[in-house]
């Protein structure tokens, strides 16, 4: 985010048939896959793949007002994230929201209860279940056909690759309607590791596949330590981007003078750029709007004169309200080139203080729509983001891990605090007799 930087007995048919259903998609009992939905095309990636029998929703049906609120939902749960970090952080900020939104929607299909509803609130799902899944769906494929022909900053081909993934204990049992919404609306199958015996072998696992998926740019999402032996579920979303700018910069970039937040002027390469551009000189900011290749994607840059007033004020309707008064204008820009690799960061603490601490509260949250039983918490939600942006275009990539652990069992100690004189032997186990026996008075 920053440049320094974010399980079990189960009861009834229902249960017998998933965890039928489960057990025998395990390695331990299949050495062909012939019955396995495996990814044939993923061969890089770690674990036997366990996957509903419902393919994914190419097409989903939504309603246009749906998809509306809640994009605005989660443009506004963007803001909320980026305050929640500003208060904790002076330097740099940067993350994807997106990203975020996903991993936790994803996460949020498995929940019920009041830690459904504190989830809702925190996230602003303005739908039910059953509607918000789809709008992902159909979000997620919308976004999957931008920047057809066009370019990305490295000469290459325009990418944005969204890819999620969920990574499960192998003999862990879960319920066959959570695997069909993610099945269905976010077309990402179980994938089999062994925490309780190799949780630091589970880790590099999905470190890898996020490598991968995001070329490279997001390396160590999941820090050393973060899974444990109780670890039972860790849903993944990772986002790479890159494109070339619609109207290249020039290819010098002189140095120029830039005003930190600290009160400093710094010399910085700032590239610079003459073109027709929506811009906006509003109350007390100015707004342009840089086109990507292709003209499908864009970046919007606000410079406020009051930057922490601004960021209290930040809103979906605020950002409407900017983007429908942009018109088109000859601008002379001169911005900087930046590079920013944040480490992971915790948003525990965050979407705790945004009321989903139940969530994250073992014995209180409740995830039975994961497994049927209230075992399930989230013990993390971590998040890693990297940006460079030069005369040639953007890059950038995310990644979210939600962690989800098995509730530990209460165990009943007795402390025994030996403390005054007392009587002590040593005996042969197997035939009782007393080899050494003695009484102590007095350790000194």
């Amino acid at each position: 985010m920053t440049n320094q930087y974010f399980n079990k007995t189960f009861k009834g048919l229902k249960y017998f048939l998933v965890a039928a259903f489960l057990l025998f998609s395990f390695p331990c009992c299949n050495n062909d896959g012939d019955d396995m939905n495996n990814n044939d095309d993923d061969i890089n990636i770690p674990g036997i793949e366990v996957k509903s029998s419902l393919d994914r929703v190419t097409f989903p049906v939504i309603d246009t007002a749906d998809l509306q609120s809640q994009v605005r939902g989660n443009n506004d749960f963007a803001f909320d994230i980026y305050r929640g970090v500003s208060e904790d952080e002076d330097g740099n900020i940067f993350f994807s929201p997106y990203s975020i939104s996903i991993a936790l929607a994803m996460t949020w299909a498995g929940a019920a209860g009041e830690t459904e509803s504190d989830m809702a609130d925190a996230m602003n799902f303005i739908l039910t279940q059953e509607d918000l899944h789809p709008v992902f769906n159909h979000i997620d494929l919308e976004l999957a056909k931008r920047g057809e022909g066009a370019e990305g900053a490295d000469g290459k081909g325009f990418r944005l690759n969204i890819q999620n993934s969920i990574w499960g204990q192998t003999g862990y049992t879960f319920l066959a309607s959570f695997l069909d919404v993610l099945a269905l609306n976010y077309g990402a199958g179980l994938r089999l590791l062994d925490f309780m015996s190799d949780p630091e072998g589970a880790r590099v696992d999905i470190n890898s596949w996020i490598e991968e998926v995001t070329e490279g740019r997001i390396e160590e999402l999941i820090p050393e330590g973060s899974l444990s032996a109780l670890t039972r579920l860790v849903l993944v979303n990772a986002i790479y981007f890159n494109a070339a700018w619609l109207n290249r910069f020039d290819e010098e970039s002189p140095m120029g003078t830039f005003h930190t937040g600290a009160g400093e002027d710094v010399l910085v390469p700032m590239m610079h750029n003459q073109e027709n551009m929506p811009y906006l000189a509003g109350n007390g900011f100015e707004a342009v709007e840089l086109l990507y290749d292709g003209g499908e994607l864009s970046m919007l840059v606000i410079m406020p004169e009051d930057l922490a007033g601004f960021e209290s004020g930040l809103t979906s309707e605020l950002l409407a309200d900017i983007r429908d008064n942009m018109q088109d204008k000859e601008v002379n820009l001169s911005m900087p080139s930046w590079e920013l690799k944040g480490s992971t960061i915790s948003l525990k603490e965050i979407l705790s203080g945004m009321g989903m601490e139940r969530a994250f509260t073992a014995g209180t949250a409740d995830f039975s729509g994961m497994d049927g039983t209230k075992d399930l918490f989230i013990s993390d939600v971590l998040h890693q983001a990297f940006i460079k942006v030069n005369e040639e275009g953007t890059e950038a990539a995310a990644a979210t891990a939600v962690v989800m652990e098995l509730t530990a069992m209460p165990v009943d100690v007795v402390y025994l605090r030996l403390d005054r004189p007392f009587i002590y032997l040593i005996q042969d186990k197997p035939t009782g007799q007393v080899l050494f026996l003695g009484r102590m008075i007095d350790p000194r």
